[in-house]
């Protein structure tokens, strides 16, 4: 049967972990649900992660590679398997769900930008996979799912209304900024430097 993918980008941990749960209330399975954000977000203590060891837990690897850190929770649900990773260009982050296992598994080529691989892969146009990338990195949280074509009019409507960011209209915030891509090369930013940016986009908005 054929499936889409639908990816959405969200400006804080909070508004993200609200729409996977609007997603598992309309039936779409936990399995078939992925959360990507930075760890640096505050919200996740909030949510039961622990931003401090996800810091520590990850940030080894987030030079060489992704790697899983520890898994947290057992329960039903996405949110339960929140774990600790990091992405190259990044740093820290959580995740949980179908995607981390496209990543953990993206060996060498985690190094080479591991998630914009993985969001490529799974069918969602290079150009945005560089946007959700970089907002990744800026502080904010992806959500993707995988769903039955049949059913994508319906979830993605189930969404609409969850706050998440325009995509067009990010993307040419960071080119007005001299962005042109995600770069897994480029320094991962400090829990201060998302902090800022977070602030500077409340300014903004």
């Amino acid at each position: 049967m054929a499936t889409r993918t639908i990816t959405r980008l969200y400006d804080t941990y909070d508004e993200a972990t609200r729409a996977v749960q609007a997603l598992e209330a309309a039936g779409v399975p936990h399995a078939d649900i992925s959360l990507v954000g930075s760890a640096h977000d505050r919200a996740t203590e909030a949510a039961g992660g622990s931003t401090t060891g996800t810091d520590s837990g990850a940030a080894t690897g987030a030079g060489t590679g992704a790697t899983l850190g520890t898994l947290v929770g057992g329960g039903a649900g996405l949110l339960a398997g929140i774990g600790a990773l990091a992405i190259p260009g990044v740093g820290p982050i959580v995740a949980a769900g179908w995607l981390v296992a496209a990543l953990t598994g993206a060996g060498v080529g985690a190094a080479a930008g591991g998630l914009l691989g993985s969001l490529t892969g799974a069918g969602v146009s290079e150009e945005d996979a560089h946007v959700y990338a970089e907002g990744v990195r800026r502080g904010g949280t992806m959500l993707t799912a995988r769903v039955e074509e049949s059913q994508a009019a319906r979830l993605e409507a189930v969404l609409a209304s969850g706050g998440h960011v325009d995509v067009a209209a990010r993307r040419a915030e960071y080119q007005s900024e001299g962005w042109n891509r995600f770069d897994p090369e480029a320094p991962a930013l400090t829990a201060t430097d998302v902090q800022a940016e977070r602030k500077r986009r409340v300014r903004v908005s």
